[in-house]
């Protein structure tokens, strides 16, 4: 059954071809058998699920989209009874009391949760091996890192342990995962997806997506997930399109571009190699390809990592042990127990982008800093909003190169950081991007980015789903893991 798709999945479970208790417990023993190779969950609900599977088989008549279909959701999302950590010491005790609207629209579709899922403590990473519980490794090769800092999420769906999962994606951290594990990954446009009960790194950026083998299953998880929201006042109020029904539209005619920003120095020949493959497939399905230019896209990690540190260290500043999460022991006075909790309670990943943060925003520096990134965040949408009057789509790398091996760069924030290169514009820029598989290295899986429009999802999933028809790069299952 975990060879199925996600789609696969919810077609077979329609027409009683197995039952969604049968589902659960089969990912539940493949859970059982493999997770302690890859520590991809933190806290795994096996009784809970079993649970709900018997109450997804005993609805009748019009049942959600998602109905029996066993998922994981990345540990910063609250659920309801449930710990939520955000793979933090300072979160390890917290158990939400309500669910992100994120769940709560899940559990509306019928999907089942089989736990949360493993991650870089307060999603600052992009290897997940900041977390209080440990790393996260990739099952094409589990002496290397599945990326972050959504890994928990992709390494579980890349060994097939769960049905589809949930990430967030704050610089990349959706799309790099999906291409390091060879799976299928969604950042919807900025507000697409409520952010309400979803532990905020840094509000402007952090946007909420699914993980799936298919961009057919992402369509599927983003038709149950996407929609206004009351209660998050950064959540857009427009229709939803059937993502879904719109996966048949034709390709043919779209333009996508190249930015020749992406295709120079520091880009692996051989990963350049495996996108130019994946251009000739495109074409082949009547796409034209073009050049264009992203002029203030090497600026983009730079602002990045002014704003994100920013946002960070006033997001994080209300753990402090009085109300919630960790508290030091034996405090002498409220400014030993303010100062021994966070620094007990928080990784040296945490407080290094705290200090950055606090540092860009003190007086006599905003203006040299964090004034200036902004500035440049507003260049680089105007550099995507002038490609989009000329294609319908961009095409890149996700990742300059293939997953690196656990404590590779671990002593090299920096290193660590350019990671990212090719995945933090468009979160600069509020717009969706997809990660899609698109073949091997030395045994590793190899990702490649589209970005369109805002709200314009349905090109990115058609274009991947038309893709996916053309190959099965997206279907290898790690042979450990069959």
């Amino acid at each position: 059954m975990h060879t199925l798709t996600l789609a696969q999945q919810v077609r077979a479970l329609a027409e009683k071809q197995f039952s969604s208790e049968e589902l659960v417990k089969h990912y539940v023993q493949r859970i059982e058998t493999y997770d302690e190779k890859l520590n991809s969950f933190i806290t795994f609900t096996p009784e809970r699920a079993l649970e709900q599977a018997k109450q997804a088989d005993s609805r009748a008549g019009d049942v959600g989209l998602l109905n029996g279909v066993p998922i994981a959701l990345k540990d910063i999302f609250c659920t309801d009874g449930v710990k939520t950590s955000c793979a933090s010491k300072m979160l390890d005790n917290f158990i939400a009391p309500y669910d992100a609207t994120v769940v709560t629209k899940l559990n509306q579709a019928g999907a089942i949760s089989l736990g949360k899922t493993n991650m870089d403590e307060f999603a600052m990473g992009s290897s997940s091996e900041s977390s209080y519980y440990g790393a996260v490794k990739n099952p094409w090769d589990t002496e290397r890192v599945p990326g972050g800092s959504s890994g928990g999420s992709a390494s579980a769906l890349a060994a097939r342990l769960t049905s589809a999962s949930m990430g967030t994606d704050t610089g990349g951290s959706i799309r790099q995962p999906a291409a390091l594990c060879g799976i299928t990954g969604l950042k919807p446009t900025y507000g697409r997806v409520s952010r309400y009960g979803m532990i905020a790194y840094a509000s402007s950026l952090d946007q909420g997506g699914p993980f799936g083998i298919t961009a057919e299953d992402c369509a599927y998880m983003l038709q149950a997930i996407a929609g206004h929201d009351y209660l998050d006042s950064t959540s857009v109020d427009r229709p939803v399109p059937d993502y879904i029904a719109g996966l048949s539209e034709p390709v043919k005619g779209m333009c996508i571009g190249l930015p020749e920003e992406f295709f120079q120095q520091g880009l692996d020949a051989d990963i350049a190699a495996k996108i130019e493959q994946a251009c000739e497939v495109l074409k082949s399905l009547g796409c034209e390809i073009k050049s264009i230019s992203l002029p203030n896209a090497k600026l983009a990690i730079a602002a990045y990592y002014v704003l994100a540190p920013a946002e960070c260290s006033s997001n994080l500043s209300r753990f402090d042990g009085v109300r919630f999460g960790y508290r030091c022991e034996n405090p002498t006075g409220l400014e030993d127990m303010y100062c021994r909790s966070r620094s007990e309670g928080f990784g040296d990943e945490v407080k290094r982008r705290i200090m950055i943060g606090a540092y860009a925003l003190s007086a006599g520096y905003y203006d040299a800093y964090y004034l200036k990134a902004q500035k440049i965040r507003r260049l680089i949408s105007e550099d995507y909003k002038a490609a989009f009057s000329e294609v319908d789509a961009v095409l890149s790398p996700t990742s300059p190169t293939t997953a690196f091996k656990v404590n590779e760069k671990s002593d090299d924030p920096i290193t660590m950081y350019l990671s990212d290169i090719y995945t933090i514009g468009v979160n600069l820029a509020g717009l969706p991007g997809i990660s899609l598989p698109v073949g091997f290295l030395q045994g590793l899986p190899v990702g490649m980015q589209l970005v369109s429009n805002y709200f314009e999802e349905q090109t990115l999933l058609n274009l991947g789903h038309q893709y996916q028809k053309q190959t099965d790069h997206h279907l290898q299952i790690p042979s450990e893991f069959e």
